[in-house]
């Protein structure tokens, strides 16, 4: 799969625990690292445990890792200096303080970095919920479309047993139960039945 997404070929691991759950991880598209757990490795099939693992795959191929740090990075940059000229602009402007910088700075300051780093962490969710779909898309190129709808159905079959999965799942991202409104807006992976449905829809 690593060579038929044209990157090389990642080191392979795999950790002990009962959950589902797969990750990928490195600096490059060359220099990467694709685990899944012991759980994952017993409760899906062998053409599940593809999928995933395209899906990983998908993840490196699309320089995830490093463009959603860079996208990070750049937000909290923008939150930082715009909270900076809010505060300013309130210190001179509101508060008419003439003698270097007064109580209005820092207090507009603090108050601009709460609300503009909601509003930077809304755009890096926004990010990460289109690249679960992309890694989707890979994986189903390169394990097959069908594999990769049976791995996510089975996390959702998984997500409906009663006591046996905690509030975060980290295999594909989940994160059980329902989302919508706000709390929607600052998940960082789609629900799974609209993953699903982009898979079948893309045909």
């Amino acid at each position: 799969m690593a060579a038929d997404a044209g990157i090389g070929m990642p080191e392979v691991a795999v950790f002990d625990a009962q959950m589902p759950n797969a990750f990928a991880t490195g600096a490059s598209r060359n220099n990467a690292l694709v685990a899944v757990s012991t759980g994952l490795l017993q409760q899906m099939s062998a053409e599940e445990v593809e999928a995933v693992v395209g899906h990983e795959i998908g993840h490196v191929a699309n320089g995830d890792m490093i463009t959603l740090a860079l996208i990070q990075g750049v937000v909290n940059t923008f939150v930082l200096f715009l909270a900076r000229v809010i505060g300013f602009f309130v210190d001179k402007v509101i508060f008419r303080n003439e003698q270097g910088i007064g109580i209005g700075y820092w207090v507009a300051t603090i108050a601009a970095e709460i609300v503009l780093g909601i509003l930077a962490s809304a755009i890096v969710m926004w990010f990460s919920r289109r690249r679960e779909f992309r890694a989707d898309a890979a994986g189903a190129v390169l394990a097959g479309r069908q594999k990769m709808i049976a791995a996510l159905e089975r996390l959702k079959r998984a997500q409906q047993l009663p006591n046996t999965m905690p509030d975060t799942l980290v295999a594909f991202g989940i994160s059980p139960g329902m989302r919508s409104g706000l709390r929607a807006m600052f998940s960082s992976h789609p629900p799974l039945d609209d993953r699903i449905a982009a898979l079948r829809t893309a045909a």
